[in-house]
């Protein structure tokens, strides 16, 4: 584990279930108006990091990468409040975003998780923890967590004490 300045983390999973793991301590972090960018090539873990965050949010829904739907959703279940999943991949210009009613589910209070959020970054909040995923080996996935505004910071500072105790 590295962290370069209070605004970044780099670490490395060894294994899926470790991402797993980890999303599930960043799961239980989130809270309403929280945006989490999940970015990676196909294959770099967003999708398991991805079901972690949502056991850590709390559903007993199984979390699955809304690829063809482009959103999915997910209850709380001790409060009913909803995490919004998105998954941008086969968006192709900013009218997409208008058709499939992105920007209503991107403004606060919800909280959000994006997959591919480079393909709308223009429409994201300021205030963001952005996570990229690279593909280091079959089992190892090398990430880096940037944290973008006041709120994004908080939610790094307090998933590094949650994760790694620092």
């Amino acid at each position: 584990m590295a962290i370069l300045d209070p605004w970044t983390l780099d670490f490395v999973s060894s294994s899926e279930e470790q991402t797993l793991r980890l999303g599930v301590r960043l799961g239980e972090l989130l809270q309403p108006g929280d945006l989490l960018c999940l970015s990676g090539e196909l294959g770099a873990g967003k999708t398991a990091l991805a079901r972690g965050v949502g056991r850590g949010w709390g559903t007993t829904l199984r979390v699955t990468s809304p690829t063809f739907v482009v959103v999915n959703e997910y209850p709380r279940l001790h409060d009913g409040r909803v995490l919004y999943h998105l998954d941008c991949y086969r968006l192709e210009g900013p009218g997409d975003v208008f058709t499939a009613g992105l920007e209503d589910l991107l403004a606060e209070p919800n909280t959000v998780m994006v997959e591919w959020p480079e393909r709308i970054e223009k429409w994201l909040r300021p205030d963001r923890l952005w996570v990229s995923l690279t593909y280091a080996s079959e089992t190892r996935r090398k990430m880096h967590m940037k944290a973008q505004g006041d709120r994004a910071h908080k939610l790094l500072e307090e998933f590094k004490k949650s994760a790694f105790g620092v």
